[in-house]
């Protein structure tokens, strides 16, 4: 109603529709964990490109099995992914640029943007060629990395009042140098600004540290302290994790596969699991099934390894691992045809792939595929292809709900953009009128992805329900502050097995 009637006449108000668009969320954020060149550690970072990579985290690396997944990933279709960076004792490289006053104020120490031996290239120079040349205070600060990028930053200043405060505007907008810290947590600037007699003070004592182990993937308190995988917490959203490998094995700890899928169960992502460097023949796949790690229905294992040209050794062929092109396929599959559709088949192939590591025959495909293991084959023509799309809960014996990847990851995507889209619904009266809004929103949604071709059946009622009425709802439940919605959805299987009947015609016989 209007504020108030007070005279005769026609007043006008505006009544909200009812209607709360759910928009579906994203199905293909990729999630990297694992050792890169340089960059922040344990924190989340997006990048959307191989080039945006390079810039944040160094680009290929040999000692990075992460930058070879993540060029696989954006070369077969990938357009989002979130890296996390981990180090195991890695240091940071540090220069002093002299003041010319004595100590405690002697240097402007400065510190690289982040530990690795990548700081050891950058140099720092000084002028006082500023706004206000009387201004004791004020220089000019370039900071440059050996074949790379030179960084430059006028006016800035050691007072603390100065809107250019020298730590604050390098922590705002330098991606090389930082001011060093104190034990206490505060910055060390002294009081008199560097010499320009100074030229080229060089950066030294970073380290790359030893290479990861478990323990900076999973430990105590990591969870609580967004650490390691747990640094994805700090990410709103991510769909698929990919952990490369990082033991000289080539492979990774399976209890850090175990922890792994967990967390991309209470995430509702799916976690792509390498195969062991081990395997490198089915027998040995077959063997080797039972201590991957995990058979959870959010986890897919792809077998075996891919061949491809390594840049970094002059274009020598060798093994890596799948992990980081399946994520890209995906993510292209989804693009061009739902993520309902599975991402397997002609279609799915891999841009880069130049052989396997294990060449499979269709019978030893038959082997792997019952236990739930996705093949990569390669045929004529067609060249290397993901022919497999199957979870780990995919063993013909288990008789999963949960048994193809596509019916897997779609329930997710409902879940989570269900979740995100019913907030609304929080602390609204729980009656009938709350209830028939909620069938109206989530009826919409689950249809246009009918009409989209994600379920099976001719008709909707065919296809998928929607139920949030005094069945699901009881009075108990309304005096508890609960809402019950039902929804279900009849989903598209992969015609994974194609059977041709052929029958010879006899000639026609007179009767």
């Amino acid at each position: 109603m209007p504020v108030s009637l007070s005279y005769p006449g026609v007043y006008i108000q505006e009544l909200p529709s009812g209607v709360r668009t759910i928009t579906g969320v994203a199905t293909s954020i990729t999630a990297f964990v694992g050792s890169a060149e340089r960059g922040p550690v344990n924190v989340p970072t997006t990048v959307t490109s191989m080039g945006d990579f390079e810039r944040t985290f160094g680009g290929l690396s040999l000692g990075s099995a992460l930058s070879y997944a993540v060029q696989d990933f954006f070369q077969n279709g990938g357009s989002q992914a979130i890296i996390v960076r981990l180090t195991n004792g890695a240091a940071i490289a540090t220069l002093n640029l002299p003041t010319g006053a004595a100590s405690p104020n002697d240097v402007l120490p400065l510190v690289a943007a982040n530990p690795g031996a990548w700081g050891n290239n950058l140099s720092a120079t000084v002028d006082d060629n500023t706004r206000d040349p009387s201004n004791t205070s004020l220089f000019n600060l370039t900071v440059s990395e050996s074949g790379g990028a030179t960084e430059k930053f006028l006016n800035v200043s050691i007072q603390p009042s100065d809107p250019r405060y020298v730590p604050r505007v390098l922590e705002q907008s330098s991606n090389l140098v930082r001011v060093n810290k104190d034990n206490s947590g505060n910055w060390i600037v002294p009081n008199v600004r560097p010499s320009v007699a100074t030229t080229n003070a060089t950066a030294n004592s970073g380290s790359d540290g030893s290479a990861l182990a478990s323990g900076q993937f999973i430990g105590t308190n990591f969870q609580a302290n967004k650490t390691g995988i747990y640094a994805l917490e700090n990410a709103d959203l991510f769909n698929l994790l990919v952990i490369p490998p990082y033991l000289s094995t080539g492979d990774v700890d399976s209890s850090v596969i175990t922890a792994a899928a967990t967390y991309c169960e209470s995430r509702r992502a799916m976690l792509l699991v390498d195969p062991p460097s081990s395997w490198t023949t089915v027998a040995t796949a077959t063997a080797g099934l039972a201590s991957v790690g995990t058979n959870s229905q959010n986890a897919a294992l792809f077998f075996p390894r891919i061949r491809a040209v390594n840049p970094l050794r002059e274009n020598q062929v060798e093994d890596f691992t799948p992990s980081g092109a399946i994520a890209g396929i995906m993510a292209r599959t989804d693009a061009q045809r739902g993520v309902w559709k599975a991402p397997a088949g002609t279609e799915a192939t891999i841009s880069g792939a130049v052989d396997l590591s294990v060449r499979l025959t269709d019978a030893e495909n038959g082997e792997l595929n019952p236990l739930g293991v996705n093949c990569l084959r390669t045929f004529p023509v067609t060249g290397t292809v993901v022919w497999g799309a199957r979870t780990l809960q995919g063993a013909d014996r288990l008789a999963s709900d949960w048994k193809y990847i596509p019916v897997r990851r779609l329930a997710l995507y409902i879940e989570e953009s269900l979740y995100r889209g019913t907030q609304w619904v929080v602390f609204e009266p729980n009656d009938e009128p709350l209830w028939s809004q909620i069938r109206l929103n989530v009826g919409a949604f689950m249809h246009d992805l009918f009409r989209k071709g994600a379920f099976q059946g001719k008709t909707p009622n065919d296809a998928y329900f929607v139920k949030c009425d005094s069945e699901t709802t009881t009075q108990t439940d309304i005096n508890q502050g609960i809402v019950n919605i039902l929804v279900g959805f009849a989903p598209l299987k992969p015609a994974e097995f194609v059977v041709l009947s052929i029958q010879q015609m006899a000639g026609q016989i007179q009767a």
